[in-house]
């Protein structure tokens, strides 16, 4: 069984609404390693009408994102591209990500927004992303959104 590493910054992170797409075994195999945090900085922003986190492709600004790394299998690695909407929306590329309680570094896939309006990158940017945090953005699950809106269009040229 080949196996992959991701890096989560955003939804699919424990406690975040999307959780249960990486650890839905029937999708495929998950095991959490442990929270890391990039190598690199990037902006981590919450944007569009749905409050959705994206970490955009714009190394060196931004914080060393915090997020959790797992062990993943093929079937759980195209599960999740589905959710990510790989490679038409984020892009899936691999990353340096350091292992915070085992001064580790480690190489994970991880979804970066490559194409995006340079406006977005006067949003804020954070560190650490929580749907509940006290920046008051709730995510909009997708049962939640209007299917007739692009939300796309929000944030992409």
């Amino acid at each position: 069984m080949s196996l992959h590493k991701v890096f989560v910054y955003g939804t699919l992170k424990s406690g975040e609404p999307n959780h249960h797409w990486i650890t839905d075994t029937s999708k495929g195999f998950s095991r959490f390693i442990g929270v890391g945090k990039t190598m690199k900085k990037y902006p981590l922003i919450i944007a569009t009408k749905y409050n959705i986190p994206f970490v955009l492709d714009a190394p060196g600004q931004g914080h060393n994102v915090i997020g959790e790394v797992y062990e993943i299998d093929e079937a759980m690695l195209q599960h999740l591209d589905i959710l990510e909407d790989h490679p038409s929306f984020y892009i899936r590329e691999i990353e340096r990500i350091e292992l915070c309680t085992e001064n580790a570094e480690v190489e994970c896939w991880i979804y970066l927004l490559k194409k995006f309006k340079p406006e977005v990158l006067e949003k804020k940017q954070f560190e650490v992303y929580s749907s509940c945090g006290s920046h008051g953005l709730v995510y909009a699950e997708r049962y939640q959104r209007n299917p007739f809106y692009n939300f796309k269009q929000d944030i992409m040229p």
